[in-house]
């Protein structure tokens, strides 16, 4: 059997991307929270909250080090297994991600040791204004990757000179027609992701009867903030729609299994696509409410699948579940906040057992969200790498064989495999210690019995 290069370069990728978007879904958001934790230590100088910054420190410690760690192999694929895509698109791509570095990287690696152990070496100010630039960092990152990856979706500000393309306008380069509404649905996204996991988190500290203040705490402060960012990120993801619906209109017929174009469109709620009839077994529809949802009227026009030629057609079934599945934990998560809302209502927020019980249950209901949106946006580009200019055929490695992909690809999977369990464990038994001020010779400090460990997690007294 001939092992297919580009098949397996495009299984690489996603293998990688699919572990690798986790870490800043959740560490983007657990910068901001230890931020807003330590502004509220500064303001207020209640000891809670120094616990809870210390104790989220840690745990972001240790996920920030599996990102930087999984991120860089992102990057690394371009130039081994997508060379083509990286000569044609790097005088645009390059620079984006060069600006990453230089502000981000920088930002974050200035303060990001003040962070994790200056807390009694440096004024409380200073302290506090390291962590906000730390939380800016992640940002700010986030800023540059999404611009990169949605020039790729939609290019703007660009002329192409002998099969290479080149900024005639930076600014609509990086301000592409897709990038502010997924800019926009990301951030929300993360920042919901950490949500549930500080709510999970409170859920089994309060269920242990341990650390119940700070079970508290967290949970109130949480649930005030998924109470905003749920419904918010539901207008947002509405914004990015009507966009994909201008600018990939391939792509919205294929989430949604849209074979035929048409007005009056109804939306499927359920079905089993099949491409090679082009129709949906076992459909149920609403009418009316897919070209409601995506045209905001009832009568608007929908372009389906017939309106572009087959062989650009993206795959239809991945896009189409994952869009379901993104969608119904986007339901159950407004449904959390409603119920948890009710009960804060009646005065049982933090001691009702089944909610608690049912919040450690959904505690990593955001990843697979954040998962679902991007098998949405990266598999409902295909067949294009830089859509509509250059296809993802014409993008990998020319010499690179199916074998050499497979032997790296069973090199990625098994470090994931030891990388991630491992990581877990130990983000795990910080959760189980709960967010002490524990003492430098605790196992699970970033460095054990000297100095540099002290101002994190001891010293953090003497302030």
């Amino acid at each position: 059997m001939e092992l297919d290069a580009l098949f397996l370069s495009r299984l690489q990728f996603a293998w990688v991307i699919i572990w690798h978007v986790m870490l800043p879904a959740f560490t983007i958001g657990t910068a901001s929270y230890v931020a807003v934790l330590e502004t509220s230590y500064f303001i207020t100088k209640r000891e809670i909250y120094l616990r809870l910054s210390t104790f989220w420190i840690r745990i972001f410690s240790v996920s920030f080090g599996m990102g930087v760690v999984s991120g860089i192999v992102m990057p690394f694929q371009f130039g081994t297994n997508w060379s083509r895509l990286s000569d044609a698109a790097a005088n645009v791509i390059a620079p984006l991600l060069a600006y990453e570095a230089l502000t981000a990287f920088f930002l974050e690696a200035a303060f990001l040791g003040v962070l994790l152990f200056g807390r009694n070496l440096v004024p409380r100010w200073a302290y506090l204004g390291a962590t906000l630039m730390v939380a800016l960092g992640t940002l700010i990152s986030t800023f540059w990757i999404l611009s990169a990856n949605s020039w790729l979706q939609t290019p703007a500000g660009y002329e192409v000179v002998d099969g290479r393309f080149f900024a005639t306008s930076w600014l609509q380069a990086i301000f592409n027609p897709s990038f502010p509404y997924r800019l926009a649905h990301n951030v929300i996204g993360f920042y919901i992701t950490t949500g549930f996991v500080v709510m999970g988190v409170s859920a089994y500290l309060l269920r242990r009867g341990t650390f119940a203040e700070e079970g508290r705490v967290m949970m109130k402060m949480t649930l005030w903030l998924l109470t905003v960012l749920v419904p918010l990120q539901m207008y947002a993801g509405d914004a990015q729609g009507i966009n994909t619906l201008q600018h990939q209109p391939a792509k919205l017929a294929a989430l949604e299994a849209i074979w035929e174009t048409g007005t009056e469109m109804p939306l499927t709620l359920f079905a089993i696509p099949d491409e090679k009839t082009a129709t949906n077994l076992f459909a149920i529809d609403i009418p009316y409410l897919g070209s409601l949802i995506w045209t905001h009227t009832l009568d608007g026009e929908v372009q389906g699948l017939d309106a572009f030629p087959r062989e650009n057609w993206p795959p239809v079934v991945i896009p189409f579940f994952a869009f379901r599945a993104m969608v119904g934990l986007a339901v159950v998560m407004l449904g959390l906040v409603v119920w948890g809302n009710w009960l804060r209502y009646r005065g049982r927020l933090t001691t009702d057992t089944l909610y608690l019980k049912v919040l450690q249950i959904t505690t990593p209901i955001g990843f697979f969200a954040v998962i679902s949106g991007w098998l949405i946006s990266e598999v409902g580009r295909q067949p294009w790498t830089i859509y509509n200019m250059l296809r993802t055929a014409d993008s990998v490695s020319p010499s690179l064989t199916g074998l050499d992909v497979l032997i790296s690809l069973i090199g990625y999977v098994a470090v994931y495999l030891f990388v991630y369990p491992t990581g877990i464990l130990l983000m795990y038994r910080i959760v189980r210690k709960g967010p002490r001020l524990a003492s430098t010779d605790d196992d699970d400090s970033p460095v054990k019995g000297g100095r540099p460990d002290a101002p994190v997690i001891a010293g953090a007294v003497e302030q």
